[in-house]
């Protein structure tokens, strides 16, 4: 209820200045479906009136007020209660009946018959507490309470309201005295609970008092003697009682006087006050024709109080229509006429539009649309609107028409330099007509929605013959068609051949080495400058565009580009890619629409100029890579161009472009690589595989010396590293006239130093296989060749190593017949020690042929060699001395004749 109360008041009454004083939640008698709340309220102002308003509950929890009746107009009100007449007369039937069945009724107290009495009347269904109440105005309305208590509350309220200020002129009926009395029917309960006790002490036995006690005992005591004696004692009683009755009838007699003068008296004091009724009766009647002109009187007062308000809210309505609804007359003025052309006329147009939006946008009451001056005023204003938007939609479409037929010719820079031109001049044209376009967009969307179209189908067909003819103009400088400033001295392009000529034109091989650099430095100077010129030039429009059409375009932090998968299924992204823009397909928003259809030429201008730069020489993609993805960073770095322009988007998607021509380029080269066969009479030497990636390292290392990511070149050496690891493993099934081992050992040699030397993070792994493969090859060619001078020993020995392995005792292989002290004097006889120098001194010359001398390999495998020629010879001898112990047998040669062998032979060499 407490909610109930506070919901009431806050949305309902305080708003109207009004009190609450009661509710009660009701129906109409009959019909529970629709609950309702009537609610009794006062002004919160004087006059004080009051009112019975009826409010109801919607479906969204929401009170409104139904109706509402002036308690004034309230006649009667019906609590269609049982009235206490009818209990006092079920008591007496109750007590009558009780009387005549004496002899069925034992003695019964008052409590228990009342208690009979009760269960009678709701027996005979006598005493209902009914619900239904009737409040009489020029209507009758029956309505059913929620509960009694509400009942008696809400009929309290009524009957102390119709005391203060209705003079009692609402009648009661079947109303009981306790709700309308309020706190003086307690008293009255009380006192009939009294007499109603009186009666039961009367009827049954009651104990003496301690006092009535004490006054037996001392009248006992004084007549003590008399008390044996009852007839004395009763004598003495009667006696004593005379007396005093003689007494009291002797001080009636006497004091006569004083009560005659004490009723006269009274009588005089009866007579006066029905004097002073009778004057209190005038003066009622006096005060109550009074109270009733008062009355009248606070009501005229009330209404005149509500003209006044009413009038001056009039007068404020009226006056906010006429201030807020008035257009000036120059303004009405310079949106007739439409004066765009001139500035003045320009800048009435603009104050004239804001003047009209003001007052169009006016927030009126749904009600004041209806008045005909409003509805006139209204009119007059969807009329200027919607002449003044023809007139300046077809002056903008004229502007934009002019500015999209303006010829290049007229518009071209010199042809000795490379430039874009400015659309400054357009946009200045257009920039005074801003405010204009803002009020369009407000004023009428779906008209401004079309505007931004125009200009685009405009202004496309300008810039597609512009930049058609600034990629013309830089497709002749790259080329050498005409001589610039940016592309003197040049030759005549290369031109993509066959594969032979991609094998031996690579940037960095002697043969290319005279234009290389120039042909690089070109393509990077000509694409750096054609970038240059686009990034103001789309920047400029970009920023153009979202201020004059007011597109509102959320700038998002940029995103990276992921790479599609190349065709080898490599994916070709990287983590150190640019962060770009998104590709404009997936851009939702309206600048980034309006962009695409101004510029629609410039992706596929710009993709075929890359193209061009793509077949000036095999490996000018490293540049394009190189120059596209600096752009983009130093772009997305700068503060001057928006980070999600639409330049950066169409860079993006050219990056793309370029690290997918890189790719395949690259997986091209390894291709060539894996395939490439030695020639058939190499006798040793750096392969061309070798030579080639020596040759693109160099050249990709320069290209990318100062870019800022390299992400795609490191995965690139990698590819071409694996590339020539294999072609180096595939010698094995080539038929070679010199060794192997050796021809691999030089390789892996060579790319092991070229590694070394350039220090690439990427290729340490690479790197250290190279050693290891290196360390390989040459002790496979070391031990290879070591065997021909020693060959028949070598063999000897391996045999007792195989006996010692099959479990023969080191001490009985001198028994073995194949292995006898006598076959090993032979076989030592047959490698006397100028035998072995003179094999030596065969396989140094043999090796000195074979080994590349651009690898200076040769001392390192002769020392190599030596050291294992020490080590085998050292074996033989600990062999002999386990296998032969005793028997006195050693080789021809010691070990400091092996040293002096390899120095004598190593500084004949020199």
């Amino acid at each position: 209820m407490a909610s109930l109360w506070s919901s009431l008041e806050r949305d309902v009454f305080n708003p109207q200045s009004k009190k609450l004083l009661e509710t009660i939640c009701v129906w109409k008698t009959g019909k529970k479906k629709k609950m309702s709340i009537l609610c009794v309220v006062v002004d919160a102002f004087k006059p004080v009136q009051p009112f019975l308003v009826k409010v109801k509950v919607d479906r969204g929890e929401q009170y409104k007020i139904a109706y509402r009746w002036p308690l004034a107009e309230l006649k009667l009100v019906d609590g269609k209660t049982l009235d206490q007449g009818l209990w006092r007369s079920a008591w007496v039937f109750t007590s009558i009946e009780i009387n005549e069945k004496k002899n069925s009724f034992p003695a019964l107290r008052p409590g228990q018959i009342k208690y009979i009495c009760t269960a009678w009347l709701k027996g005979k269904s006598c005493l209902q507490a009914s619900l239904d109440f009737d409040l009489h105005f020029d209507k009758v309305y029956k309505w059913t309470a929620s509960s009694s208590d509400e009942k008696k509350t809400f009929i309290r309220c009524l009957w102390k309201l119709n005391h203060r200020f209705l003079s009692r002129a609402i009648k009661f009926v079947n109303v009981p005295s306790c709700p309308v009395e309020g706190r003086q029917r307690p008293q009255e309960d009380r006192k009939d609970a009294a007499e109603t006790e009186s009666q039961e002490e009367l009827s049954a036995y009651q104990e003496m008092t301690p006092k009535e006690a004490a006054d037996v005992l001392r009248l006992m005591e004084e007549y003590e003697p008399l008390v044996n004696n009852s007839v004395a004692f009763a004598e003495q009683l009667s006696n004593d009682l005379h007396v005093l009755d003689e007494a009291n009838l002797r001080a009636i007699i006497s004091s006569e006087k004083q009560v005659t003068k004490l009723m006269s008296s009274i009588d005089e004091a009866l007579a006066e006050v029905a004097r002073v009724e009778e004057t209190l009766q005038v003066y009622d009647e006096l005060l109550g024709s009074v109270k009733q002109q008062m009355d009248h009187i606070h009501q005229e007062n009330s209404l005149l109080h509500h003209i006044l308000s009413n009038k001056t809210k009039l007068m404020d309505e009226i006056l906010f229509l006429t201030t807020h609804l008035d257009l000036g007359k120059e303004h009405c003025e310079a949106l007739s006429r439409a004066d765009l052309s001139s500035p003045s006329g320009l800048k009435a147009c603009v104050a004239a539009a804001e003047a009209l939006s003001g007052c169009m946008n006016i927030q009126i009451q749904p009600g004041y649309r209806k008045l005909q001056a409003v509805a006139e005023q209204l009119i007059m204003f969807e009329t200027l609107k919607q002449n003044f938007e023809n007139s300046f939609i077809s002056h903008i479409t004229n502007i934009f028409e002019l500015q999209g037929n303006a010829q290049v010719n007229a518009l071209m820079n010199p042809f000795d330099k490379l430039s874009a031109q400015s659309h400054g001049l357009h946009h200045e044209e257009l920039a005074p007509y801003t405010p204009l376009t803002a009020w369009l967009r407000n004023a009428n969307p779906v008209l401004f929605s079309d505007l931004p179209k125009v200009y685009a189908q405009n202004l496309s067909r300008l810039y597609d013959r512009e930049i058609k003819a600034f990629f013309e103009q830089a497709k002749m400088f790259l080329l050498g068609r005409r001589k610039g400033s940016l592309q003197e001295g040049l030759e005549k392009p290369m031109v993509m051949g066959s594969r032979q000529h991609l094998r031996w034109s690579l940037p960095g091989s002697r043969e290319g080495q005279e234009d290389t650099p120039d042909k690089g430095n070109v393509i990077k100077q000509m694409l750096e400058q054609v970038l240059r010129e686009l990034q103001p030039l789309c920047t400029a429009e970009q920023q153009f565009i979202e201020k004059f059409f007011h597109l509102s375009q959320n700038t998002a932090e940029l995103q990276v580009l992921e790479i599609p998968a190349s065709k080898g299924g490599e994916n070709m992204a990287s983590a150190e890619d640019p962060p770009c823009t998104k590709p404009r397909s997936q851009l939702e928003e309206p600048t980034a629409r309006l962009l695409s259809e101004i510029f629609s030429s410039l992706e596929p201008e710009l993709r075929g100029f890359l193209d061009v730069c793509n077949k000036t020489h095999p490996f000018s993609c490293l540049q394009v890579l190189v120059t596209l993805s600096d752009s983009v960073f130093e772009m997305w770095g700068s503060s001057s161009a928006p980070p999600s322009s639409f330049l950066n988007t169409v860079l993006g998607n050219m990056l793309l472009l370029a690290k997918s021509s890189f790719n395949k380029c690259i997986g091209t080269l390894c291709k060539e690589i894996k395939e490439a066969k030695a020639p058939s009479k190499m006798r040793g030497g750096i392969l061309p595989s070798v030579s080639r990636f020596e040759e693109f390292v160099n050249f990709s290392e320069e290209v990318f010396r100062t870019a800022q990511r390299r992400g795609e070149l490191d995965k690139a050496h990698l590819r071409l590293a694996s590339s020539v690891f294999s072609s180096i493993n595939s010698l094995f099934s080539a038929n070679l006239k010199a060794n192997t081992d050796m021809v691999m050992m030089e390789n892996f040699h060579h790319i092991h130093c070229f590694l070394c030397q350039k220090k690439i993070q990427c290729l340490e792994d690479k790197k250290r296989e190279a050693k290891q493969r290196y360390s390989e090859h040459m002790e496979k060619y070391v031990i290879t060749y070591l065997g021909q001078p020693l060959e028949k020993l070598n063999h000897f020995f391996e045999g007792v190593k195989a006996r010692i392995a099959q479990g023969v005792k080191e001490e009985e292989v001198s028994f073995q017949l194949a292995y006898s002290k006598q076959e090993l004097r032979k076989v030592i006889e047959r490698y006397p020690g100028k035998e072995v120098k003179k094999a030596l001194e065969t396989l140094y010359r043999k090796i000195h042929k074979y080994l590349s001398p651009e690898e200076n390999l040769l001392p390192v495998v002769w020392h190599a060699m030596e050291q294992e020629l020490i080590r085998q010879y050292q074996e033989l001898e600990d062999l002999i001395q386990r296998c032969y112990a005793g028997s006195g047998i050693t080789m021809d040669f010691t070990m400091a004749d092996l040293l002096s062998y390899f120095n004598s032979i190593t500084l004949s060499s020199v």
